[in-house]
């Protein structure tokens, strides 16, 4: 079952929840199937790696984990806040995703 989910890799959403409250970043991934995303910079975590071809040295690294879709709302194009989307049919007849804050459509 392919889910539809308000957002999407490479929209700009802000964290309305959790220890990173109030940030924004860039959506890198959306896991359909966790309904998480994995936005950069935001829930970052420590992960102890073994030495590898990547890293001969091995040791702790930060990156990114999932944070819950519900937590994040997309950045209004127009303004720059958080809001909340919309989906209709543009002129061509094509569903489109919408900001329900200012009613501009989001690329």
């Amino acid at each position: 079952m392919n889910k539809k989910l308000h957002i999407k890799k490479g929209d700009t959403v802000f964290v309305n929840a959790g220890d990173d409250r109030g940030k924004t970043g860039k959506v890198l991934e959306v896991l359909t199937d966790k309904n998480r995303a994995i936005v950069e910079g935001i829930n970052m975590v420590s992960k102890h790696t073994k030495p590898n071809a990547k890293a001969p040295q091995g040791g702790i690294i930060k990156q990114e984990a999932g944070i819950h879709i519900s937590n994040l709302q997309v950045v209004d194009p127009s303004n720059g806040t958080a809001t909340r989307i919309g989906r209709r049919l543009n002129d061509k007849g094509k569903l489109v995703r919408y900001a329900k804050k200012s009613g501009e459509e989001i690329k």
